[in-house]
């Protein structure tokens, strides 16, 4: 059985999508394919929901820095599996990394041209920081946000977080 729930945030409407064990999914829907109101009644029916959406409005009111829930990647080449892993458990909030750098730190053989491939095929976004994966020489791309959104989306996180100076425009 699959729960899902809705949080509004100053990145947009994030949906999060647990199996009841762990957190499986968060996404940016589609305009016009919110969850319309289910999020309340799948967070009341599911405790690891509900401490999801918790734990998320915590992080976007600047009132928690790590999560602390239990999550399932899917469906991953162990090569994604163990980038995704390192990412999440070495690059803290206010920190960054390079696709290089990561490259290295997930003991992989992993080209760091192709980390950002494995940053798009993360399905738990600002649980697992893909956002905090940088270029040598800029931002780099990002995936998430609301469609069109992803470079402001990237940079309001890395602000929120203190990776980043807030923009003067």
């Amino acid at each position: 059985m699959t729960f899902s729930g809705s949080i509004s945030t100053p990145v947009g409407v994030l949906e999060v999508h647990s199996d009841g064990i762990a957190i499986r999914r968060v996404t940016w829907p589609r305009p016009g394919r919110a969850l319309a109101g289910r999020g309340a009644s799948d967070a009341a029916r599911d405790p690891l929901l509900a401490e999801a959406l918790e734990q998320l409005g915590a992080y976007f009111a600047g009132e928690r820095a790590a999560f602390d829930l239990p999550f399932d990647l899917g469906a991953q080449s162990e090569t994604t599996s163990a980038v995704l892993h390192a990412l999440y458990d070495t690059v803290l909030q206010g920190e960054t990394v390079t696709y290089g750098e990561l490259a290295e730190r997930s003991g992989t053989a992993v080209p760091a041209r192709a980390i950002g491939s494995i940053m798009g095929a993360n399905p738990i976004p600002i649980i697992v920081p893909c956002h905090r994966v940088v270029a040598s020489d800029g931002l780099g791309g990002y995936s998430g946000g609301t469609p069109g959104e992803g470079l402001r989306t990237k940079r309001w996180l890395l602000e929120h977080e203190g990776a980043l100076p807030p923009a003067l425009f």
